[in-house]
C-alpha cells in the first residue's frame, strides 16, 4: 500500500478544512445524517480533506473524532499540511495549542484553545503517520492541495506510514541545493538588511529576491510539499498571509488539468460569500476573482474547492460577530454535487463539466 489509496465505494460527503471549529464539525455531521458513532442511514462514507487543526478553539477534538471516525471504519481522511506540520515537529503559527514555541505569539490572535494531554499528542501523531496523501477511484480523486501527475506518481512509489521521513528527505535536500549553492549566503544578507520579523504584519518588506528563490525552492522540489501545500511561483510584491510574509504565490493549478476524472481539494480559503472586491485577500484576487461561490473550476470545471474558510471563524469571534457568514464549514455530497454546510442549508454546485 502506497501514499496515494483507494476511496472507498459508493455515496461519499468530502468535508473541507475543518481547523479545530469542533462544534461546526458536529453540527455538519449531525445534518449529514451521521450518529456518534459515524454511521449513516443510507451507508455513506465521511471524507476529510486534511487541516484538522490550528486557528480553532479545540483542534485535540477535532483530531481525536475524526481519528475515531477513520478507525470505525466509517470515514477515510488525506493529510493536509497543517497535519505534516504536527508530524515534522515544525511549529507554524495557530498551532500554539500544541507547540509551546508558539504559545505566547498564539495566544493574542487564536485563544482561547485547548491544548493535548500527553497522552493524547502520542495519539494524534501515531494517527497523523497512518494517512496516505491522496485517494482515487476512477470516478473521482481527492487531495488537499493539488493532483499534478508527476507529483502523485512519485507519492505512489512511497510506502504508506512514510510520510515524515519521505517530506523529512526533501526538506533535507532543499537544505543541502541551499548550502552548496549561494542562496543560504544571500538569505543571511538580506536578513541584515531587514532586521524586523517576516511574522510582523506591520513592517512590509522589500522584495527579498533570495528569501523568494527559498521559499520557490521549497514549495516545488518536494512532491509532497506541491499535493499538500499547492503550486507556487515567484510573486512580484510581497503580500502577508498565513501569518508571514510571502515573496512567492500559489496559482491556480486547476486551469492546467485535463484529466477527465473529478478533483476535489481543501486548502485555498474560499469564501461561500460574494466579497466585497476591496476586501478580497492577494490569493483569492488570483484563485477565485473570477469563480462564483459554488462553482466548479479549471480548465475542465472538473475540480472543486470544499475549504469555506470556516478556519478564519477566530476572527469572526474576536470581532463579536460569531456567526460571520464568510466563515463556514462544508461537505461536498458525491454523486449529488451539492454542498451542505454547518446550520443545515443546502446549495447545488454549478458548472461541472461546462
Amino acid at each position: 500500500m502506497s501514499l496515494i489509496q483507494a476511496l472507498p465505494p459508493g455515496a461519499l460527503d468530502i468535508v473541507g478544512d475543518i481547523h479545530g471549529e469542533i462544534d461546526a464539525l458536529e453540527q455538519l455531521l449531525a445534518h449529514l445524517g451521521y450518529d456518534a458513532l459515524g454511521r449513516h442511514r443510507n451507508g455513506r462514507t465521511l471524507v476529510f480533506v486534511g487541516d484538522f487543526c490550528d486557528r480553532g478553539p479545540d483542534s485535540p477534538a477535532v483530531l481525536a473524532r475524526v481519528a475515531q471516525l477513520v478507525a470505525s471504519g466509517r470515514a477515510v481522511a488525506v493529510i493536509g499540511n497543517h497535519e505534516i506540520n504536527l508530524l515534522r515537529n515544525d511549529a507554524k503559527d495557530g498551532a500554539g495549542w500544541y507547540f509551546d514555541a508558539r504559545l505566547d505569539s498564539d495566544e493574542g490572535k487564536y485563544a482561547p484553545f485547548a491544548r493535548p494531554t500527553a497522552s493524547e499528542r502520542a495519539a494524534i501523531i501515531a494517527f497523523l503517520g497512518t494517512l496516505p496523501v491522496a485517494l482515487e477511484r476512477p470516478d473521482l480523486r481527492i487531495v488537499h492541495a493539488a493532483w499534478l501527475p508527476a507529483q502523485i506518481a512519485a507519492a505512489r512509489q512511497l510506502a504508506a506510514g512514510s510520510v515524515r521521513a519521505e517530506y523529512d528527505h526533501w526538506e533535507a535536500e532543499v537544505r543541502r541545493q541551499a548550502q552548496d549553492g549561494t542562496l543560504a549566503r544571500r538569505m543571511a544578507a538580506e536578513r541584515q538588511q531587514w532586521p524586523h520579523d517576516l511574522e510582523d504584519p506591520l513592517h512590509k518588506p522589500p522584495f527579498l529576491q533570495a528569501h523568494a528563490d527559498n521559499e520557490l525552492l521549497k514549495a516545488m522540489l518536494n512532491p509532497l510539499k506541491v499535493l499538500t501545500a499547492g503550486v507556487e511561483r515567484q510573486g512580484t510584491d510581497p503580500f502577508h498571509a498565513g501569518g508571514k510574509w510571502r515573496f512567492v504565490e500559489r496559482i491556480a493549478w486547476w486551469d492546467s488539468y485535463t484529466d477527465a476524472t473529478p478533483v476535489v481539494v481543501g486548502h485555498y480559503w474560499r469564501r461561500p460569500v460574494v466579497p466585497a472586491p476591496h476586501t478580497l485577500t492577494h490569493e483569492e484576487e488570483s484563485l477565485f476573482s473570477n469563480t462564483p461561490p459554488f462553482a466548479w473550476h479549471g480548465q475542465r470545471h472538473n475540480v472543486f474547492c470544499v475549504d469555506y474558510s470556516v478556519g478564519g471563524r477566530w476572527r469572526a469571534r474576536k470581532a463579536g460577530t460569531p456567526h460571520d457568514p464568510q466563515y463556514r464549514l462544508a461537505a461536498l455530497r458525491w454523486p449529488e454535487r451539492t454542498l451542505l454546510f454547518e446550520d443545515g442549508a443546502q446549495v447545488p454546485t454549478t458548472g461541472f463539466g461546462a
